[in-house]
């Protein structure tokens, strides 16, 4: 059987590069740790043919945002004929667009906010209008931006204006949703199964990028507040609009709870979620019985196969060159 030799897709050009260097530096650690043979590749400043040149067999995916969860790099992938980690051309170019990825749930029925679709600035009066129809307090989002970039939360006319006017900024398309009061919640999926649900707790005014990444007062919880009863409910949700993007492999599924009624609504899927020690799927996996190294040897088996991950083993040659490139 050919060797295996595994790269880690990391970095890119999107707006979430800092975050995908750190969760691609986290991913290729564990898959030295395993004993794996494995290379950093930055497609910023070197194209994917350069993969053939270095020998790669298989590719793990840890680019966030555009270029990297939106199908570009898995289309590109297929082209070249090289086997890659988590959901395909077609589920993640679905997933990346946050309206498209409604439009789907909605016409299975799945729970998710009412919303409307804006393509460029709006007046004070369209504003009102807005908030008339969908509610008082909204959620902007970019279409097509992940790690809530470019989000805000909106309660007045003039704060949605100049919240629309900057999500335009970030894509031509923008999501304004109702906002759900209640608990947050994210479930990981993890080679057809849910893994145990999370709930975050922030001062802030909702679970922005500086909740994520960068504030020490965000709490997680997991196991959650959740009953079994709940906790069950809240996984077959989450798998069903997995499946319903055509994702697979593993991911993430973003809910709500509404505080009035008790229902979970849907909020998001991301394809390749954040991976570094802040992120997540790391603390469902651990809650699960999975260390880090053991979450991410289960998302490349899965992908590939045990066979091929066990002859990936003992090539020193290949394992822990760099090919990341440098920021200037």
């Amino acid at each position: 059987m050919k060797q295996t030799n595994i790269a880690v897709l990391l970095g890119g050009n999107s707006a979430e590069r800092e975050v995908s260097l750190a969760s691609g530096d986290a991913v290729y650690q564990a898959i030295v740790e395993l004993g794996l043979a494995v290379i950093k590749f930055d497609p910023k400043y070197r194209p994917l043919s350069d993969l053939h040149d270095e020998n790669v067999t298989h590719v793990m995916i840890m680019l966030h945002g555009r270029g990297g969860e939106d199908g570009t790099v898995q289309g590109a992938l297929e082209w070249m004929g090289l086997p890659y980690t988590g959901t395909g051309v077609l589920g993640s170019a679905i997933a990346m667009d946050k309206l498209h990825t409604k439009h789907v749930w909605q016409a299975l029925g799945l729970p998710t906010a009412k919303y409307i679709e804006i393509d460029q600035p709006i007046t004070d009066a369209q504003a009102q209008d807005v908030m008339t129809t969908i509610g008082t307090t909204l959620m902007v989002k970019p279409s097509h931006e992940g790690s809530s970039i470019g989000m805000a939360k909106t309660t007045t006319s003039t704060e949605l204006v100049a919240a629309i006017t900057e999500a335009l900024t970030f894509d031509e398309r923008v999501l304004v949703e109702q906002f759900i009061d209640g608990s947050e919640y994210t479930v990981s999926i993890l080679a057809g199964q849910a893994l145990p649900s999370i709930s975050m707790v922030t001062p802030n005014t909702f679970y922005d990028y500086d909740a994520k990444y960068h504030s020490d007062s965000t709490q997680y919880h997991c196991p959650s507040d959740l009953t079994s009863e709940q906790e069950t409910a809240i996984g077959e949700l989450s798998l069903h609009a997995f499946n319903a993007v055509s994702c697979k492999g593993w991911g993430r599924v973003d809910l709500m709870r509404d505080s009035a009624s008790g229902d979970f609504i849907l909020l998001e899927v991301n394809t390749v979620p954040g991976m570094t020690q802040k992120s997540l799927v790391p603390k469902a996996a651990l809650q699960a019985g999975y260390s880090f190294a053991e979450l991410v040897k289960l998302i490349l088996v899965d992908a590939f196969g045990k066979s091929v991950i066990d002859n990936t083993i003992g090539n020193e040659h290949f394992v822990g060159r760099s090919k990341e490139g440098n920021d200037d």
